[in-house]
């Protein structure tokens, strides 16, 4: 087969394509009807680390710091083309309950501030939280992988993943740790790995909504001040209940009535502002076709709202989608089962555990489960304590080398429904990377970790 170097002009100036060949077509056999057979082959084992963190939001981010930190050869395998998850390619905007928090999350704020990333600590410019990021755990020396979706999970007979599989632009390859951690938000590794979980509420099995998030060009802080849509300026701005109301009934004067009764505005800079305004009902976090149908619904809707308010003139007369989320935000997907389920009877009793590992004080927040139900969020009744989040409730039931972080963790549709924002994500990260760089390098399972040991 002959090669040869061919010369081509591409977008960034000559290119040079070497040793192109006649591709090899891979043969296979006919499976049963409707069904095609793979064929079986060789990975190439890519990395062989101590701890693997799959997903690269706040608790991966967290999590792999942690875990590097302590000692650990760290591996963080991201499938977006940034870290921060919701924070970055969600377009959050807003850390929820990050006030009480220390460790991780408290040098995180000081570092947004440092590098003019914020007006406030709950409020954030995500360009500038991808680079912070970035930059901590570089300097934790953390090996980043992006753009890289994990696709299975092997385990061998004494229940620990041996190794996991991940496609790419640089095709299937295969990773090997003493220690995994999912922080994938879905629970995507341990699910793959074969884990227990259960998804939504209780009977029903319905889950909470998806919001797409924008970011707002065109319209300052100081109109939406003025017009009542927020409280204060800077530091001192946030959305407020009357607000929200003012900007549904703004939005139901153009004849439009959106699908979230509770649209928020979050002040990133004077002349940026996050908006969240659409719920999609009844979507699963595990259905691509669904989910690519909530995404394109969602963004139709904020489109033709935006569009309408713009055409009533006044302070929405330059207003314009500057950006729309690459990921659409996901309230709830798998919780996986864990070596203790925290519960709705923990957070009335406002539980405290000898392993806790986080402190807890966002109430219940579950959003409408259909836009028949208010279209807006509630307690659903439950009337919660501050409460802590233990560590074997980070430690899978059914795999011995296997952690979880984030919203995955094992807990009930109630406790979910409030330990699942990001200020909360971030210390669960913390604690289990401590616990799995400390469970590699002594040789032992997580499960066998003393929280007192890394606490």
């Amino acid at each position: 087969m002959k090669r040869r170097n061919i010369i081509k002009a591409g977008l960034f100036g000559p290119l040079l394509l070497q040793n192109l060949v006649s591709p090899q077509v891979n043969t296979f056999k006919k499976g049963k009807e409707g069904t095609v057979e793979e064929p079986k082959r060789n990975l190439t084992v890519v990395r062989e680390t101590d701890v693997i963190v799959c997903g690269g939001g706040p608790a991966g981010f967290a999590a792999a710091l942690s875990s590097a930190r302590s000692g650990a050869k760290t591996t963080l395998i991201e499938l977006h083309g940034c870290l921060g998850g919701i924070w970055t390619a969600g377009l959050l905007s807003n850390i929820i309950d990050h006030e009480n928090k220390s460790g991780v999350m408290k040098e995180l704020i000081y570092r947004l501030d440092k590098s003019d990333a914020q007006f406030t600590a709950k409020k954030y410019d995500a360009e500038q939280m991808k680079w912070v990021l970035e930059e901590m755990c570089r300097e934790a020396g953390v090996q980043i992988r992006l753009h890289t979706r994990v696709t299975g999970a092997y385990s061998d007979k004494n229940k620990k993943i041996d190794f996991i599989t991940t496609e790419s632009f640089s095709g299937r390859e295969a990773w090997k740790a003493k220690v995994f951690i999912d922080a994938t938000g879905n629970g995507d590794l341990a699910a793959t790995a074969g884990c227990g979980f259960d998804m939504g509420e209780p009977k029903t099995g319905r889950v909470q909504p998806m919001s797409l998030m924008v970011i707002l060009s065109g319209i300052n802080e100081v109109d939406l001040l003025k017009e009542g849509f927020i409280r204060g300026l800077g530091k001192n701005g946030s959305p407020t209940t009357e607000g929200k109301k003012k900007l549904h009934a703004d939005i139901l004067k153009i004849g439009y009535d959106t699908s979230y009764s509770m649209p928020s505005f979050f002040t990133i800079r004077p002349d940026s502002i996050a908006l969240m305004m659409n719920h999609q009902y009844g979507v699963s976090a595990i259905d691509a076709d669904a989910i690519t149908k909530a995404t394109l619904e969602a963004r139709n809707e904020i489109n033709k709202v935006i569009s309408g308010l713009r055409a009533t003139g006044g302070i929405w007369s330059n207003v314009r989608i500057a950006s729309s989320a690459a990921q659409i935000g996901i309230r709830e997907g798998r919780r996986i089962h864990g070596q203790y389920m925290l519960s709705k009877e923990d957070l009335l009793e406002g539980a405290q555990f000898p392993d806790g590992v986080c402190d807890v004080t966002f109430s219940v927040d579950v959003h409408a489960l259909a836009k028949v139900e208010g279209g807006g969020y509630s307690n659903s009744g439950v009337k919660m304590k501050p409460y802590q989040i233990p560590l074997r409730s980070l430690i899978a039931k059914d795999l011995d080398n296997l952690m979880m972080a984030g919203r995955c963790i094992s807990g009930d549709f109630y406790a979910h429904a409030s330990y699942r924002v990001t200020g909360n994500a971030v210390p669960m990260g913390e604690a289990a990377g401590k616990v799995a760089a400390k469970a590699s390098l002594s040789n032992r399972l997580p499960k066998a970790v003393n929280w007192n040991e890394v606490a």
